[in-house]
């Protein structure tokens, strides 16, 4: 599918530019917190910064809808809904750039999770959003001497640098979501968290219970792996556990396919640890079998072609 039009349209040369830092932190509640505070920057920055945000938007050729399990790979992004996210969070936090949320101090830096560079043209905003690497954290900062090289020596440097890449790691606008790096979109909007919440969920629904004689093995065997949990929340997404006719077939053909599952008496799924991957590869329907050369394939995301 093609990029979205506010996002292929949006003027990037005549915007103009703003960067935000954010810090977050989970609540007592458990609701996640950012806390976004604004920073000059100069021109020689702003012209900088538009350039490599033009070309990023220009490398990317294919955009596919965000799953699970999608990889967003050199010149293919992933779009998601942001009614999903967080990303709504993010741009109330950078709407208004009131003078109290300036950047006063070294402290107001240090410790950033993540910056947004906010372009504005006329009534539309892009925000770009790329999360921020080891120069940020005060922990580095503070076990490190930062030095400037001029006039063939070394000297001290009195006022520390931040690194701000070429690269952006997702992009915000209107309801769109435009990832170009899977994990660090994740990270900083903290969709692991939504992974473990949506697997509670999986683990409660009796339809899917009912199917193990111990849910145990495969609760440990997930644990709080990334990996994992996603492919527990695309199982939970598929559903096709609670398809009666789905299980039937898996009881009936899980040998021929190659997968090593055991039922008991009551045709329940024996989970164990050695057996895990496969019960998850057959709940999402990964373990694929070819009509011409009868080989059996493991994929990373099944669609159906119609």
């Amino acid at each position: 599918m093609p990029l979205p039009e506010s996002f292929q349209n949006f003027d990037i040369e005549n915007s103009s530019v703003q960067i935000w830092l954010f810090k977050k932190w989970s609540q007592p509640d458990g609701l996640l917190r950012f806390s976004g505070r604004w920073i000059d920057t100069d021109d020689d920055l702003d012209q900088a910064l538009k350039q490599a945000i033009a070309f990023k938007r220009q490398s990317i050729l294919e955009v596919s809808d965000y799953t699970l399990l999608a990889a967003a790979n050199d010149g293919i992004a992933l779009r998601i809904d942001a009614l999903a996210t967080h990303a709504g969070v993010v741009a109330a936090e950078a709407a208004n750039p009131l003078p109290a949320r300036k950047i006063r101090s070294l402290d107001d830096v240090q410790n950033t999770k993540f910056y947004v560079i906010k372009l504005t043209s006329g009534d539309n905003v892009l925000y770009a959003v790329r999360k921020t690497d080891a120069t940020w954290q005060s922990r580095r900062v503070s076990g490190f001497l930062s030095v400037i090289y001029s006039d063939d020596r070394l000297g001290l440097n009195e006022n520390p640098g931040f690194n701000i890449s070429r690269d952006i790691d997702f992009f915000i606008i209107e309801d769109d979501v435009v990832i170009t790096n899977k994990p660090a979109f994740e990270s900083v909007l903290s969709y692991k968290e939504a992974h473990v919440a949506d697997f509670n969920l999986l683990q409660a629904d009796d339809e899917f219970s009912s199917l193990f004689s111990d849910l145990g093995p495969l609760i440990d065997f997930i644990g709080v792996n990334k990996l994992h949990l996603r492919r527990a929340c695309a199982i939970h997404q598929k559903g096709h556990y609670r398809d009666a006719a789905f299980m039937t077939r898996l009881r009936q053909r899980h040998a021929q396919c190659g997968l090593q599952l055991v039922f008991d008496d009551q045709g329940r799924i024996v989970a164990t640890l050695e057996s895990c991957s496969d019960i998850m590869r057959a709940l999402l329907d990964h373990r694929l079998s070819s009509l011409f050369s009868e080989n059996n394939y493991d994929v990373p995301d099944a669609t159906v072609v119609a």
